[in-house]
């Protein structure tokens, strides 16, 4: 293995890699929890608008900045403009940061896979189970490795034989298992009360008590929530679009992947929020993160009786696959940023990223026991070591990373750096006007916003 710069062979490899970007653990636990606490279909309006215009400048900024400089993350914004060099760096920190943690959580599902085909599911519905599991010292470090090294596998093989193969394989079966799931959702009833019903809370729009600070709360959080959808401000986008041929029609290929990004988010939703309703009501909806997917939903597989088993066991090798597609395209920004700075080939920085994320990643399992410690994060949650690194990533590092790289493309270089690159050939920009608007001026002033909030400087 060298360190030759290849590229995707076709469209739908690029789409279907972008795409299995987004798809990860964000999305399956943290939007259905969002679109439940957010007035349901408020909050699908609301993104579905934020992606066709905020999502959709971020996206379309980042992955042309890769296709034009031909650059890994980490390089690729100093050949925008040689003075932005540090922003390169920041956006590399950020997968930096998210891979051994991610990596450690994707070691939790798969323990939970195997316990469900394993046919002890009942068991993991129990309390206690989670937290007995996550404060073990040895088995959360052994599944953390199995993943890791799962990830780094695909990583190794390159763009072509590795990342654009898998994903072509993965992410059409996972499609099809979210669709399988979400019918199921619909059709399951309990005590009078149907999936249907979980369906209504979802997607019609729900007004009580909103107030204009009400409306800022789910703004911000749909905002936040697109840089998980859409794999923004982390490198990875930047990454992938140095990848994509020269002569693809790189808008038709963005309206697809933002199509991909939106429906399947949609989807997890669906998958989730009616199952939940039937037998925990709106209650229990109020779980995001690790309490939805880890506890509250073992639960629902339990109230579901022998289906249950089975259920768990497709929805758990959902999320493995949903993991494992997100989870190389993170270790592949911080791969290529390697190997475009320091002219390393894919297998030693494939080898010196796995070994940081090893040593990372142990340390966040036993944050849960021997390394145990809480800290108050500022937005008044308590936190230990994997909390910690997932907040500095996300709500400071992600929004400072697209702020300023609004500020570089809007003002700076201009936008008609990136819309030169789109329009290429005869390929036609349907959407100039909006992203100008976009990138100039709503999206700093947004993003400028929720820094402020994720810094704990304006409470909403």
């Amino acid at each position: 293995m060298d360190n030759k710069r290849n590229n995707f062979t076709s469209s739908i490899g690029f789409i279907m890699a972008a795409a299995g970007s987004a798809v990860g653990l964000g999305n399956i636990w943290r939007f259905p929890y969002l679109a439940a606490k957010d007035g349901g279909g408020l909050f699908l309006v609301i993104y579905i608008i934020l992606a066709l215009t905020f999502g959709f400048a971020l996206l379309t900024t980042e992955i042309a900045i890769g296709r034009r400089t031909a650059q890994g993350p980490l390089t690729a914004y100093g050949k925008v403009h040689k003075k932005w060099k540090f922003l390169g760096w920041l956006a590399w920190i950020v997968p930096v940061l998210i891979l051994p943690y991610y990596c450690a959580i994707g070691g939790w599902v798969l323990k939970y896979f195997v316990v469900f085909v394993s046919g002890a599911g009942k068991t993991a519905a129990e309390d206690g189970f989670f937290g007995g599991y996550i404060t073990s010292e040895v088995e959360p470090i052994v599944w953390f490795i199995i993943f890791l090294i799962a990830t780094a596998i695909v990583v190794l093989k390159g763009v072509n034989d590795g990342i654009e193969n898998v994903s072509k394989i993965l992410m059409p079966i996972l499609i099809v298992l979210i669709l399988g799931i979400s019918v199921f959702s619909i059709t399951i009833s309990k005590d009078g009360v149907t999936g249907l019903d979980g369906l209504k809370v979802y997607l019609i729009p729900d007004f009580t008590g909103l107030t204009f600070d009400k409306f800022l709360v789910i703004l911000t959080d749909a905002m936040g929530q697109l840089f998980f959808s859409i794999s923004v401000a982390m490198g990875i986008m930047v990454a992938y679009g140095s990848y994509a041929k020269k002569d693809a029609n790189l808008m038709k290929s963005i309206n697809r992947i933002e199509f991909f990004d939106t429906l399947v988010a949609m989807l997890a939703g669906l998958m989730i929020i009616p199952a939940v309703f039937v037998f925990f009501g709106r209650e229990g909806m109020s779980k995001g993160g690790p309490g939805l997917m880890f506890q509250s939903l073992p639960k629902v597989f339990a109230e579901m009786g022998g289906a249950g088993t089975v259920i768990g066991i497709v929805f758990f090798l959902t999320v493995i696959f949903a993991a494992v597609t997100s989870s190389v395209s993170v270790m592949e920004a911080i791969v290529s940023g390697l190997m475009d700075k320091f002219n390393l080939s894919r297998r030693v920085s494939g080898l010196i990223t796995t070994l940081y994320s090893l040593i990372l990643g142990v340390i966040v399992c036993l944050g849960y026991n021997k390394l145990y410690f809480e800290v108050t994060l500022p937005n008044g949650s308590k936190g230990q070591i994997l909390d910690v690194m997932d907040y500095i990533s996300n709500s400071w590092l992600m929004p400072l990373v697209a702020f300023l790289t609004c500020i570089l493309i809007g003002w700076v270089v201009k936008p008609d750096y990136v819309i030169d690159e789109l329009v290429q050939g005869d390929n036609k920009f349907a959407r100039r006007r909006i992203y100008k608007l976009m990138i100039k001026y709503i999206a700093p002033i947004m993003l400028f916003v929720l820094l402020l909030q994720s810094f704990g400087i304006i409470k909403l």
